[in-house]
C-alpha cells in the first residue's frame, strides 16, 4: 500500500488544459540489431511485461481516487495491466528528419495521460533517416522522480545487444485500501491538517528566502536570519533578492508546444571545466545564459538585469532506492545574461552557482515538501488550480525558466538489442515557472539536450541550440587561451628555477 506524497499530488493538481505534469524522454535507436533490423511494438511490451516488477510504480501501477476526493489517491497495482495498450508505433513521411520529428513529438507531447491505467506512454516512431528509430516515453511526475526514472530506464535497457536474465516477479500485487478505510484515513489526516500545517511553516520559516519568488520581498532575508538565530541553526550564506525580469517566453502559456534536440561533446565541455574552473554544471549555466542572451538580444527583448532559473535537486541521500514519492526541490540562481563579456559572464555563473549550492547545502532543502502539504487535500487540487491561472493576470514571475542537468552513463545501452545514439530529455513548463524548460543528460560521450517550450511564445527552440553551440564554441576558445596562459606560467617558472 503506497499514498502519494504531498509534492506527487501537486503534480496531479498542477494540471490544467494547458498545463501537463508529465516528464518525457525521446531515444534514437539503431535498430539493425533487433530481430528483422526492426524494433517493433510486440518486442517492446515483451520485455516490459517481462521486467515492469523491477520498477513497479511508474510502469504498472494506477491510481486510485479516495472516495469524495477526503485525501490524497492511493498507488495500486493495475489487474489488468497489459504493457501492449501503452506502446504504440506511428511512422513519418519521408524524407524524416529531425523537424518532422520534433513536430511530431512536440503533438504528443501535448496530450494528458490516462488517469485511469498506469500512468505512461511510449511511441516507437518508425521512418527517420538513416534506418534510425525514434522511442518517445513519457511518464506523470506524479509516479517518477529523477531517481525512480534512473531505475526504470535501467529496468529496461540492457549492457549489450543480448538482453541479461532478469528475476522472476516474486512479489505481491500491491491493492489500495477499501473504501472505508480510506475514508477514516482522510478524515484523521484532515482533522489533523493544522497541525501539519503549522509544523511545516516552522520547518520552512528560516528558510523562506530560499523559496524563488520571495527572495526578492523585502524583509524577508531578514526575516531568515534572525529566525535562523533564534533557532541556533548554523549560519547559512543569505539567499540573493532575485527578481525575474519579463521575457517572450514568461508570458501565459498555450496548449501546444515545440520541441527540440541536441548535442554537445562531454569532453569539450570538460576541458572547459580545466582551463576555466567550476563544475560540469557550471559549463552547462553558463552555455545556457550565453544562449539566452543571444536569442533575446537578436529580438531587442534582452533584460537588463540577470534571467532567474530554477534548478531540479535531488533530496534523495545516496543509497536509497527510488521509492516513497518524489523527492525533489529547487534551487534559484540568477543566470548571467546580463554580463556582455563572455569570461566576466562565466565568472559570475560560477560565482552565483557557488552561493545557490553553499546555501542549499546548508539549509533543509526540503521547503518544496513542506510548503506543498499547507493545502488541505480536499480543496488542494482547486486551489492549486485557481494560483496557477491567478499567476499570469497577477503577474506573478518568480522564475524564467528551469535549467536541468542530470548526469547518465557514459557507456552504450541497448533496448531490444538495439544501440540507444541519444536520449534527449522533455520535461514540463508552467505559467509559474515559464514558458521554456532547458534539460541536458549526459550519455555516452555527449551531452544531449532536450528544450520544450510554449508554440505561441517559441515557435521554435532549435534556434536556441544552434546559439548553444555558438556558446560551446566561444568558452572552449576561451578555455584554450587560458590553458595556454596557464602553460607558459609553468613554464616561466620553470626556466627562473621557481
Amino acid at each position: 500500500m503506497s499514498q502519494l506524497t504531498t509534492v506527487d499530488a501537486t503534480f496531479l493538481n498542477a494540471e490544467t488544459g494547458t498545463t501537463h505534469a508529465h516528464i518525457a524522454g525521446l531515444g534514437i535507436v539503431d535498430a539493425a540489431s533487433c530481430p528483422d533490423g526492426r524494433l517493433t511494438v510486440e518486442g517492446v511490451a515483451e520485455l516490459v511485461r517481462s521486467r515492469a516488477h523491477l520498477a513497479a510504480r511508474p510502469l504498472r501501477q494506477r491510481l486510485v481516487q479516495v472516495p469524495f476526493g477526503l485525501d490524497r489517491p492511493y498507488w495500486e497495482d493495475d489487474p489488468d495491466f497489459d504493457p501492449g495498450r501503452h506502446i504504440f508505433e506511428i511512422g513519418l513521411p519521408a524524407p524524416g528528419d529531425d523537424r518532422q520529428l520534433a513536430d511530431v513529438v512536440a503533438m504528443l507531447h501535448e496530450q494528458p495521460l490516462d488517469r485511469s491505467r498506469p500512468l505512461w506512454e511510449m511511441f516507437l516512431i518508425q521512418g527517420l533517416i538513416g534506418g534510425r528509430t525514434a522511442v518517445y516515453v513519457k511518464v506523470h511526475h506524479a509516479a517518477i522522480d529523477g531517481v525512480t526514472a534512473a531505475e526504470t530506464l535501467a529496468a529496461l535497457l540492457d549492457l549489450s545487444p543480448e538482453p541479461r536474465d532478469v528475476p522472476a516477479d516474486e512479489t505481491e500485487p500491491a491493492r489500495a485500501p477499501r473504501p472505508a478505510e480510506m475514508v477514516r484515513a482522510g478524515l484523521l489526516n484532515t482533522a489533523m491538517h493544522p497541525v501539519r500545517s503549522a509544523l511545516s511553516v516552522a520547518r520552512a520559516a528560516p528558510y523562506l528566502d530560499e523559496i524563488p519568488g520571495l527572495s526578492s520581498l523585502p524583509g524577508v532575508g531578514l526575516m531568515s536570519s534572525v529566525v535562523q538565530g533564534a533557532l541556533r541553526r548554523r549560519e547559512v550564506p543569505r539567499a540573493p533578492r532575485m527578481s525575474a525580469p519579463p521575457t517572450p517566453f514568461n508570458q501565459p502559456i498555450g496548449r501546444r508546444r515545440s520541441v527540440a534536440c541536441g548535442e554537445l561533446p562531454l569532453d569539450d565541455i570538460k576541458q572547459i571545466r580545466r582551463g576555466l574552473g567550476g563544475s560540469v554544471n557550471d559549463v552547462v549555466m553558463a552555455l545556457c545564459a550565453t544562449a539566452l542572451r543571444q536569442w533575446l538580444d537578436k529580438r531587442g527583448e534582452l533584460p537588463e538585469r540577470p534571467l532567474v532559473a530554477a534548478v531540479p535537486v535531488s533530496l534523495r541521500r545516496r543509497g536509497n532506492r527510488g521509492d516513497g514519492g518524489n523527492q525533489v526541490s529547487v534551487m534559484a540562481t540568477p543566470l548571467a545574461t546580463d554580463v556582455p563579456d563572455p569570461a566576466d559572464r562565466y565568472a559570475a555563473v560560477r560565482r552565483d552557482m557557488d552561493r545557490a549550492k553553499r546555501r542549499f547545502t546548508g539549509s533543509s532543502g526540503s521547503w518544496v515538501q513542506d510548503m506543498s502539504g499547507l493545502i488541505p487535500a480536499p480543496v488542494a487540487g482547486a486551489l492549486t488550480r485557481l494560483a496557477l491561472q491567478a499567476a499570469p493576470a497577477m503577474s506573478l514571475r518568480p522564475i524564467n525558466l528551469i535549467v536541468s542537468n542530470v548526469p547518465g552513463p557514459q557507456f552504450p545501452l541497448y533496448l531490444c538489442g538495439a544501440r540507444v545514439l541519444g536520449y534527449y530529455p522533455i520535461s514540463v513548463i508552467t505559467d509559474i515557472t515559464g514558458g521554456l524548460n532547458i534539460t541536458v543528460f549526459s550519455y555516452d560521450g555527449k551531452v544531449d539536450v532536450g528544450i520544450v517550450a510554449c508554440r505561441e511564445l517559441i515557435p521554435d527552440p532549435s534556434e536556441i541550440v544552434d546559439h548553444l553551440v555558438d556558446a560551446l564554441d566561444e568558452l572552449r576558445e576561451l578555455s584554450r587561451e587560458a590553458l595556454e596562459e596557464r602553460a607558459l606560467e609553468e613554464q616561466e617558472r620553470v626556466l627562473s628555477g621557481e
